[in-house]
């Protein structure tokens, strides 16, 4: 039962730990990063980028939050997160294609290898909340590729 319960643990620590990078991430955005994030900003929105900024923070830590405290909607954050992932990636595009730098990111080799990371992202907050998983478990008993009822205990 021990081993049960420390297992459980293990399984969560990934999902905890995006968690707190998303909350961390979003603190930044209205406090000491907030200039730094808005080199991100695609220039279509330009003139939108401070509040931009400050409403993707407050969706980070919302959503960092959600992460850490909201277990039973787990699979449902997990695709939120996702989703979210995907929605920013045009801001890492832009900070490449306009040569700017933020983050430490001085030269474009180092921009467009930061366009490989996001997503990771996407695949970690599908694995590591579940996501992932259910889904296929989902499509499988749609399909009627259900194993447990194939077996002879089913």
């Amino acid at each position: 039962m021990v081993f049960t319960s420390h297992m459980k643990i293990a399984q969560r620590i990934p999902q905890l730990l995006l968690g707190l990078a998303l909350a961390f991430a979003g603190i930044g955005h209205l406090t000491t990063s907030r200039t730094e994030f808005q080199a991100q900003v695609p220039t279509i929105l330009k003139s939108w980028a401070d509040f931009v900024v400050l409403a993707s923070g407050v969706v980070e830590i919302v959503l960092g939050l959600s992460l850490i405290f909201l277990w039973r909607y787990r699979v449902v954050v997990g695709w939120v997160v996702a989703a979210f992932f995907v929605a920013i990636f045009p801001g890492n595009i832009s900070q490449y294609l306009n040569h700017i730098d933020a983050f430490g990111l001085d030269s474009d080799r180092e921009r467009f290898i930061r366009l490989f990371f996001q997503p990771l992202l996407v695949i970690w907050a599908l694995w590591a909340t579940g996501a992932w998983k259910e889904r296929k478990a989902r499509r499988a008993v749609a399909k009627g590729d259900d194993l447990d009822q194939d077996t002879i205990y089913g």
